[in-house]
């Protein structure tokens, strides 16, 4: 082989690989993020857990991206490590998707029909194709077709090109002695670990190996050991991934490792074993695309079914590997975890997973501010210490989750993401803004309910009532954004800003007959200043909750005017609006002056 040849190849190697990855990306968007949610809830059921790896590595093209997922899940707390056995295993099974692929490579036939089911035939079409589909048409889910078509036309071209590169080493004898030499088992084995744990990737290692099969010197008693190693060689990812994860987390790339080492010399010992003594004939014979492919799949279906009984088995071993100390115990025990384990970077590689995850951490966080508001408000007409220091540690929750989810939205949003996954991390990075301000008023009319309190000061009956009255429309509007967010109901969210508008019109009326009650002398000036912090407190929680709900509203639109949503809506023309604020202002009547006389 010249250097053209060696050129040859490792553009080809290229093609082939860029073409696996964007027929991985162009299958998983097609798929909208569905599979990594379904592999997320996944049942206790052994067999179900195998056949939903098996499936989502299928869609993905990739058994490490499946494994990192699950070891993900694991560290995360929200798949079990018996849960993830059964999926490492199936993910196994799904990868040799890719290798039936490539077998349809080897179709030979003067047949015309038959030719066509060749790749080579029909790729050109499917890149012709896929590339208007990629260029002229503006919808995600027409994009991802797409890069299907023109994935799998680059995975048949790269192939093409190693297979034809390669081509010539059969007219070279140090190259046949070198397949001759891999044909030992242990140095066969070694030799497919070795070169699958470089490019991290089982399925581009077979699809080499397929190639190899056009210089016609390669017997599949140099196949099969090589095949064995690249199973043990794609641990190296899972394992890679672990690093800095919970101890649960490594446990799930242990077990993948112990599933392929077992699996692997527990077949070897009993294939050769055989072999000694039925002598396989088909071990002389040159390897071809389908055999491989055939090889591949048997290996991976047969260790399955027998190490799937011995599961519990793999467990006891990865507990051993890392054993269970007494911290972990005791998390395991209160079954108490990191808050932030759902903002695993591994989920990165999923985004609409990240996304999905995102979603449920902000969901938490806005039950911290939803609390923490509550409690502040019961402290102005009953001030409890215990219950002031519990405002404290929920606001400090709010200010950490703030943190957390606004670097990972960040690190999200720098992935290839869909429309409706764009929008709503959009949504999500306003809005955690607004819960953690919401927290802060919550801190600050608990200082106004303590001052009262340290003070011995108190409200007049009058007062108290305007006040119970005003909190009642805020907890109203805090319950109908907070949950217009959780479940991205528009219509639900229209329905906060009547609210907001008629609570401005409250605390401005309020304000106005404290200020009388001041004149009248029915009021000290000190008491004053905490009527009017209390006032100012629970009208900024309303406009963080009209900025909620206008997010919603917005969030499935490109171009939004916030101000001129606002403007429209109030307009004295729209009737829906007039009917909501006479609703909430007929609920929410003040008491007449007069009969507080």
């Amino acid at each position: 082989m010249d250097i053209f040849g060696v050129l040859s190849l490792i553009g080809g190697l290229a093609i082939f690989l860029y073409g696996m990855d964007l027929l991985g990306e162009g299958l998983t968007g097609a798929s909208g993020g569905k599979l990594e949610k379904i592999l997320e809830k996944l049942t206790s059921s052994p067999v179900k857990a195998v056949l939903l790896g098996a499936g989502v590595t299928a869609v993905i093209q990739s058994s490490s991206a499946t494994t990192v997922m699950v070891v993900g899940f694991v560290n995360s707390g929200i798949m079990k490590l018996s849960q993830a056995v059964g999926v490492i295993m199936g993910a196994n099974i799904g990868t040799t998707i890719t290798s039936w692929i490539l077998s349809l490579t080897g179709i030979e036939s003067s047949n015309i029909f038959i030719s066509l089911l060749k790749p080579t035939s029909f790729s050109p079409v499917l890149a012709a194709v896929g590339i208007v589909f990629l260029m002229f048409l503006k919808k995600d889910s027409l994009k991802n077709p797409g890069k299907i078509m023109i994935g799998f036309a680059l995975l048949m071209y790269g192939m093409d090109a190693m297979s034809s590169s390669v081509a010539p080493l059969a007219e070279v004898p140090q190259f046949a002695s070198i397949l001759t030499a891999f044909s030992n088992p242990v140095l066969g084995m070694l030799a497919g670990m070795l070169f699958t744990a470089i490019i991290q990737s089982s399925s581009a290692s077979v699809g080499i190996l397929q190639a190899l099969c056009s210089t016609g010197i390669l017997s599949y008693a140099t196949a099969l050991p090589i095949i064995m190693g690249q199973n043990i060689g794609t641990c190296v990812t899972a394992l890679l991934s672990s690093i800095g994860a919970t101890k649960n987390g490594k446990r799930a790339a242990i077990i993948h490792l112990y599933f392929n080492v077992i699996g692997t010399v527990t077949f070897m010992i009993v294939f050769y074993a055989l072999n000694a003594v039925i002598h396989f004939s088909f071990l002389n014979l040159t390897a071809q695309e389908f055999g491989i492919a055939v090889i591949h799949t048997a290996f991976n279906i047969i260790t399955t079914a027998y190490l799937l009984p011995l599961r519990k088995v793999l467990e006891k071993l990865a507990y051993a590997t890392i054993k269970l100390d007494d911290d972990e115990k005791r998390i395991m025990d209160s079954r108490s975890g990191n808050e932030f384990a759902l903002l695993d970077d591994r989920f990165l590689e999923a985004p609409s997973l990240a996304v999905e995850h995102c979603k449920q951490v902000i969901n938490k966080m806005a039950d911290i501010s939803r609390e923490s508001l509550f409690i502040s408000m019961s402290l102005i007409s009953g001030y409890d210490e215990e219950q002031a220091l519990r405002v404290g540690e929920l606001e400090t929750m709010a200010d950490k989750y703030e943190d957390a989810l606004g670097t990972y939205i960040m690190k999200i949003s720098t992935k290839n993401l869909k429309k409706e996954d764009s929008e709503m991390l959009n949504v999500m990075l306003h809005c955690i803004g607004d819960f953690e301000r919401i927290s802060d008023h919550a801190c600050n009319l608990c200082d106004s309910a303590r001052e009262l309190q340290q003070k011995n000061m108190q409200f007049s009956p009058k007062a108290e009532t305007e006040l119970d009255i005003l909190s009642s429309a805020v907890r109203e509007a805090v319950d109908i954004s907070f949950d217009a967010f959780k479940s991205n109901n528009k219509n639900e969210a229209d329905k906060v800003e009547p609210l907001e508008e008629l609570i401005d019109t409250l605390s401005v009326e309020l304000k106005a007959r404290h200020i009388r009650r001041l004149r009248e002398g029915k009021c000290t000036i000190e008491l004053g200043f905490a009527h009017s912090d209390i006032l100012n407190n629970l009208e900024r929680v309303a406009d963080h909750c009209s900025n909620i709900a206008v997010d919603v509203i917005q969030s499935d639109q490109l171009e939004f005017d916030a101000h001129e949503y606002l403007d429209r809506i109030k307009n004295k023309d729209n009737q829906q609006f007039a009917r909501d604020y006479k609703a909430y202002k007929e609920k929410y009547r003040l008491p007449e002056t007069r009969s507080f006389q």
